[in-house]
């Protein structure tokens, strides 16, 4: 059987969830980041879900999303109403799963051509 690596084209896909990092196509982040299917913003300043507040939301919303997806770690842990509230103000669908869950999805979403914003938070 012969095996071969199928990359996607067109966007930036995670390939592996880890604890402690994800690897974005092939390289490995440790800090938590942003991620829309043309842009990465590396070293986002979030280590806890509890973190999140109402003032992080305009920064998300730059980033001109039609969906986000919230990875906070290796369990699902749903942050402040504020936060969420400042997505659904503005018309902006927000979910909320582990990391591994949101990969799996932005990584869906992405490919279908979709602008989805994904977070994901990793502990320092």
């Amino acid at each position: 059987m012969d095996l071969s690596l199928d990359r996607p084209d067109g966007y930036l896909f995670v390939r592996r969830v880890e604890a402690h990092a994800i690897t974005l196509i092939d390289r490995p982040l440790q800090n938590s980041c942003l991620l829309a299917p043309d842009q990465v913003i590396q070293d986002w300043p979030i280590t806890d879900a509890a973190l999140l507040n109402e003032s992080h939301v305009e920064g998300i919303l730059a980033l001109r999303p039609e969906l986000v997806i919230l990875g906070t770690g290796q369990k699902q842990v749903f942050p402040a109403a504020a936060f969420m509230a400042g997505f659904l103000r503005k018309n902006i669908g927000i979910e909320i799963m582990d990391n591994a869950a949101a990969a799996r999805t932005y990584n869906l979403l992405a490919g279908e051509g979709r602008h989805v914003v994904a977070g994901f938070i990793l502990p320092d």
